[in-house]
């Protein structure tokens, strides 16, 4: 098994449940790491056979894009288009923050973590 983590990934988008939120946006963070059978791609030297980080970092900025009110909801569909569009993931973890939340305090950020693995099919 191997990682691949695709960091610090910066979006504007729209989530959130106060309307302003929905309005004005807000910066956000995105981490991901992806545990995978990489010994292959190591010996082949092929894209086709490894995770390709450019196609991660793709499907984040595409769900991002798609406002929703908690960031839970947010990682489970990141989740679930690795796992549907990427046989050769088989863990993941997927870290998703809001930077400078409106809070009435001074944060820096709010970060939901979620992992799940691959179901195993019979």
């Amino acid at each position: 098994m191997g990682i691949i983590k695709v960091e610090n990934i910066r979006v504007f988008a729209y989530h959130g449940c106060l309307k302003e939120e929905t309005k004005i946006g807000s910066d956000y963070r995105v981490d991901l790491e992806v545990k995978a059978d990489l010994q292959n791609s190591a010996k082949t030297d092929r894209l086709s056979d490894t995770v390709d980080y450019v196609f991660l970092n793709r499907i984040i900025k595409e769900e991002m894009e798609i406002p929703s009110y908690l960031l839970e909801t947010v990682a489970r569909r990141i989740l679930n288009r690795i796992f549907n569009e990427d046989q050769l993931v088989k863990k993941a973890t997927v870290w998703v923050s809001k930077l400078n939340p409106p809070i009435g305090g001074d944060v820096e950020r709010v970060t939901i973590k979620m992992t799940d693995k691959r179901k195993k099919s019979f």
